[in-house]
């Protein structure tokens, strides 16, 4: 990790409106501010997908007020932590990060009944993450 007290982390899949925007809010539930969070796309869409913010709402977590970000060489650098979610050769990647890619249904046109299992899995990693990569458990 970075020399920083709180490790960062970013999420990235295709078009950030899915997979990597329910990675970044259960991190953000679950690291209870002792991680930073980001998340960004490579191609990202207008908007965050209406199922995953209801599947998300069904948990308890909030992101209907979040919006797709692009990809930046900046974010990358500034994060200890890449985590790739099928975001293709757009990945940048550079020295002394880590990264990991998690292989994950996209949730693109599905209904919540099939995001469900893939929010499932995510917070599964998350929690995962926490413990086994950043070493700090969840805080939730």
């Amino acid at each position: 990790m970075s020399s920083s007290a709180v490790p960062s982390v970013l999420f990235v899949c295709v078009h950030n409106a899915g997979r990597s925007q329910m990675a970044a809010a259960f991190l953000t539930h679950l690291g209870g501010g002792r991680v930073q969070v980001r998340s960004a796309g490579s191609a990202p869409a207008g908007s965050v997908n209406a199922a995953v913010v209801e599947a998300l709402a069904e948990v308890g977590i909030d992101i209907s007020a979040e919006i797709p970000k692009v990809l930046t060489v900046e974010a990358v650098q500034a994060s200890d932590v890449v985590i790739t979610m099928g975001c293709g050769d757009a990945c940048p990647f550079l020295p002394g990060k880590t990264y990991l890619d998690w292989k994950l249904d996209d949730p693109a046109g599905q209904g919540v009944e099939a995001v469900r299992p893939i929010r499932d899995q995510i917070e599964a990693r998350i929690r995962d993450l926490l413990t086994e990569q950043l070493g700090i458990g969840p805080a939730a």
